[in-house]
């Protein structure tokens, strides 16, 4: 169940570290979306010392990235020669095809995208393009990302046989369900709690996982859920009085149970995205710390629902011009 997760047993299989686990990433680009904070942010400082040619860090503003650098800075020298900007709003699928132009005109091969920015806790509301917030942002953005990159994914995997698409998911995923007209919708009438709405992203990021492993056999998708973080997904639901209960009730089980640091937070799609034995590593599972295969539940292993979310996603941003 996803929800063993967030009692962060961190059974660490392959005693990952990222000081002597990660392998010379000479000549790999890297995609991290949401890089500027949290375990996206800790997954930069742990892939950049090992070499990459480039990290693309995905923020929603200038001001983000430079603040993230101004920190990156201090432990990696070579930063600025290393890290580029790319500026994108998940929410908005014009944003989200921006970028990737942008991405496609400065480089010819990506050998690692790690779909790892999200949302938690909104409030009831749609995106620009008329999802709810958490589905359009966690789960439609990064689809449209994937989709618009996959060009030169699959141009990268025929050279090196080695192209990973890391989709961070959670262990909230257990509260989730799939409904495609209720993605069209801000879910108020199914009531105030956020709970299945971010569930249902987070569902739908393993599921998309899954059907990529299906569609792109030549390229590794996995899903990872990196346990219960301490990380700024709560920030907002403090502002929140709807879910100001929830946030302080999760503060307090994060004490008594033990939350993990942001750089231990980021071992699952660190580990994932560079593990050099692909036998650790199988396209179209789902991971826990570090390196766990989840048992999943009835709805992530339903391959009609892989199928059906998977259909949808692409006729929608079919429909979108995308």
């Amino acid at each position: 169940m996803g929800l063993d997760s967030a009692l962060n047993r961190l059974n660490n299989v392959y005693h990952f570290k990222p000081e002597t686990s990660i392998p010379d990433l000479s000549g790999k680009v890297i995609i991290v979306t949401g890089g500027n904070i949290g375990i996206g942010f800790q997954s930069i400082l742990q892939l950049a010392p090992h070499n990459p040619q480039k990290i693309y860090l995905t923020a929603r503003s200038r001001a983000k990235y430079d603040s993230a650098m101004t920190e990156i800075r201090k432990t990696i020298p070579t930063a600025d020669a290393m890290i580029r900007f790319i500026e994108m709003d998940l929410a908005s699928l014009a944003s989200v095809k921006k970028a990737a132009d942008q991405i496609a005109s400065d480089t010819d091969h990506i050998d690692v995208l790690i779909n790892n920015a999200g949302v938690m806790g909104m409030p009831a509301s749609l995106t620009k393009d008329g999802y709810e917030i958490h589905f359009g942002t966690n789960h439609m953005g990064h689809a449209l990302l994937t989709k618009l990159l996959m060009p030169i994914l699959l141009r990268t995997a025929a050279k090196t046989s080695d192209v990973r698409i890391i989709n961070v998911s959670s262990g909230a995923y257990d509260f989730g369900a799939f409904d495609e007209k209720l993605v069209k919708t801000d879910m108020t009438a199914q009531g105030s709690n956020f709970l299945p709405r971010y569930g249902q992203s987070k569902l739908a990021n393993i599921l998309h996982a899954k059907g990529l492993a299906k569609h792109y056999p030549t390229i590794t998708a996995v899903a990872v859920n990196p346990g219960r973080v301490k990380t700024g997904l709560l920030d907002g639901m403090y502002k929140e009085g709807r879910y100001k209960a929830y946030a302080y009730f999760q503060s307090f089980y994060d004490f008594v149970v033990g939350a993990l640091d942001p750089p231990v937070g980021a071992y699952t799609q660190v580990w994932a995205a560079t593990d050099p034995d692909k036998e650790h590593v199988k396209s179209g599972v789902v991971y826990n710390p570090v390196g766990v295969k989840d048992a999943g539940n009835k709805l992530t292993k339903d391959e009609k629902l892989v199928d059906k979310l998977w259909d949808f996603t692409e006729s929608e941003l079919k429909g979108l011009g995308y």
